[in-house]
């Protein structure tokens, strides 16, 4: 509803299968997340994804996490990288969060900056979160990728959220 409250008459009930995909994906943008942008550096070079499945694991130790698809032609790079960095995306970054969800290669104009690592990192972030690769799951058409957070840089701001298939923020922080 537009008015952002919840309407008892507007709920659907449904059994998540092959054959209601769309309306499964429509529900889960229900919940708004982050944006991030996952870096590695692979075989060919750097790259990069476009993700909003990052959570905080543990603290003790720092881990994170992120689920990349299966299907995408970059996966086979995160699938072997020992070391990545999540990029927490500022508001006003939504053109960077489309470059990366498009084309993995979305470096030029960044600077060509690595960490310790030697994996590319992207300025201007709101954080970034420098990691090891700690485990990896099997998680269906995703894989769970658990980091251990091995360095983090801060800024403050607003960040940039995704939900129901839009980019936008809180107006409320």
């Amino acid at each position: 509803m537009p008015d952002g409250s919840y309407h008892e008459d507007y709920v659907k009930e449904f059994v998540p299968d092959p054959s209601c995909q769309r309306e499964f994906r429509d529900a889960l943008g229900q919940f708004s997340t982050g944006v991030t942008i996952v870096t590695a550096l692979g075989a060919r070079g750097p790259i990069g994804m476009t993700a909003n499945s990052f959570t905080a694991v543990s603290l003790d130790p720092p881990l994170v996490m992120w689920c990349p698809a299966k299907a995408s032609a970059r996966f086979p790079v995160f699938a072997e990288a020992t070391h990545f960095a999540i990029h927490v995306l500022a508001a006003s970054q939504k053109g960077l969060a489309d470059r990366f969800a498009r084309q993995g290669n979305g470096f030029e104009g960044l600077g060509g900056l690595t960490n310790d690592d030697g994996v590319p990192v992207i300025p201007d972030c709101l954080a970034r979160f420098d990691c090891s690769l700690f485990d990896t799951h099997d998680a269906g058409d995703h894989a769970i990728v658990v980091g251990r957070v091995e360095n983090v840089s801060r800024s403050v701001g607003r960040g940039l959220v995704f939900a129901n298939g839009q980019f936008g923020s809180f107006s409320d922080f």
